[in-house]
C-alpha cells in the first residue's frame, strides 16, 4: 500500500494567494481497478491558470495541475510500468489515474525526447509548448516581415511564442517586467524588448514598432494590452492566452477598445489549447524538432521539493520565474 502527499485548496483565494490557502495532507493510495494506472510525480507544473480555475473548485479539493511522472503500477496496457507519462492529476506525489474518466486533458505516455529533460513534458514539450504553437500560428497566422508583440514574454508560453514568430520570419517585440528578463529575451532572438515597470510602454512601443503591430499575443490583459491594441495596424490579429495582470486584483479600468476594433478592422480571439487535442503531438513533435535543430530555446525555473509547491506557485504569479516554473519532487 502506497501513501501519497497532497496539497489541498484550504480556503478561497482573495487577491494574491498566500500559504494559508493551502494545506498538506497524507493519505493511502487506493488499489488499482482495471483500466487504471498509478503515477509517481517527478515534476509538477505551476501555471497562472490554476489561480483562476480554482475559484470554481470546492474548498477541500486537491489543487489542480499537471505533472510528469513514472508509471509504478498499471492495469492499462497503454501505460506500462516504467514508462513516463503526463497526467493532469493535481498536486499529488502518487496518483491513481483512469484515462477513461478524462473528457479533456487526457493523460498520455511521453514521446521519445531524445535525451532532453523529462521536465519539458510539463512545459516546452507539453501544454506550454502547444499553447504557444497553436495559439500563435492558428489564431494570429503571422506572416514573414510582420511585427509581433508578446506580453508576459519571459514566461513559459511567451518566450516560446516569440521564438516561433522569429522562425516564421517576423520581427518580435517582447514585454516583460525586469531588465534580466528583457536581456534574456534579446539573447534568444527577440528584436526589441520593453520593461513595463520602468519604460513608458506606449512611447517605447511606438519607437520599436513605428509602423504599428500586426499580431499581438496577449498573456496579461489590462493596461499593457490596451496600449498595444491602440498601436495595431489594419487587419491586426490578437490571440488572447491569459490576463494574468488581473488575476490577483480588481480588473484594471481601460479605455473602451471598440473604436480601434472597428476602424482598424482587428480580429481578437481567446482560446484554450485543448481545442487542438486531436493535433496534440503535431505541436509536440514540431517544437521538439525546433529544439533539436537549435532554433527554439527553453528555460526553466526549478523549485526543489514537493513541500515548496505553494511557494513556487505564489512566486510564479508575482513574476519570479523566467521561462517555465516547475517543481521537482
Amino acid at each position: 500500500m502506497y501513501t501519497t502527499k497532497k496539497w489541498i485548496y484550504a480556503k478561497p483565494f482573495v487577491n494574491e494567494p498566500t500559504l494559508d490557502n493551502f494545506r498538506l495532507v497524507e493519505e493511502a493510495v487506493p488499489e488499482l481497478a482495471d483500466g487504471e494506472f498509478m503515477i509517481r510525480a517527478m515534476y509538477l507544473s505551476v501555471d497562472p491558470y490554476q489561480r483562476i480555475y480554482m475559484l470554481s473548485v470546492p474548498v477541500g479539493s486537491t489543487m489542480i495541475g499537471g505533472q510528469v511522472g513514472q508509471v509504478i503500477e498499471s492495469k492499462n496496457s497503454e501505460f506500462p510500468v516504467g514508462s513516463y507519462a503526463f497526467a493532469q492529476v493535481g498536486w499529488s506525489t502518487i496518483s491513481v489515474c483512469d484515462p477513461a474518466k478524462f473528457e479533456t486533458r487526457k493523460p498520455y505516455v511521453l514521446p521519445d525526447l531524445h535525451g532532453l529533460p523529462l521536465s519539458l513534458g510539463a512545459g516546452a514539450l507539453g501544454t506550454v509548448g502547444n499553447t504557444a504553437y497553436f495559439g500563435l500560428l492558428e489564431i494570429c497566422n503571422p506572416q514573414p516581415g510582420e511585427t509581433v508583440v508578446v506580453s508576459g514574454a519571459a514566461g513559459a508560453v511567451g518566450s516560446m511564442v516569440g521564438q516561433i514568430a522569429k522562425i516564421k520570419g517576423c520581427r518580435v517585440i517582447g514585454i516583460a517586467g525586469t531588465e534580466d528578463k528583457c536581456r534574456w529575451l534579446r539573447e534568444i532572438g527577440f528584436d526589441a524588448t520593453i520593461n513595463y515597470r520602468t519604460d513608458d510602454v506606449k512611447e517605447a512601443l511606438a519607437g520599436a514598432a513605428p509602423d504599428g503591430v500586426d499580431c499581438y499575443f496577449d498573456n496579461v490583459g489590462g493596461q499593457t494590452s490596451a496600449i498595444v491594441k491602440g498601436q495595431m495596424r489594419q487587419f491586426g490579429r490578437i490571440s488572447v492566452c491569459g490576463t494574468i495582470s488581473m488575476y490577483n486584483s480588481e480588473p484594471a479600468k481601460v479605455v473602451d477598445p471598440q473604436l480601434d476594433f472597428v476602424w482598424k478592422q482587428l480580429m481578437q480571439e481567446g482560446f484554450s489549447v485543448h481545442r487542438w487535442t486531436d493535433r496534440w503531438f503535431e505541436g509536440v513533435k514540431q517544437n521538439l524538432q525546433w529544439i533539436l535543430d537549435g532554433k527554439l530555446q527553453y528555460r526553466e525555473t526549478v523549485t526543489e521539493g514537493f513541500e515548496n509547491m505553494p511557494a513556487a506557485f505564489i512566486d510564479m504569479l508575482k513574476g519570479g520565474n523566467i521561462g517555465k516554473a516547475v517543481v521537482k519532487v
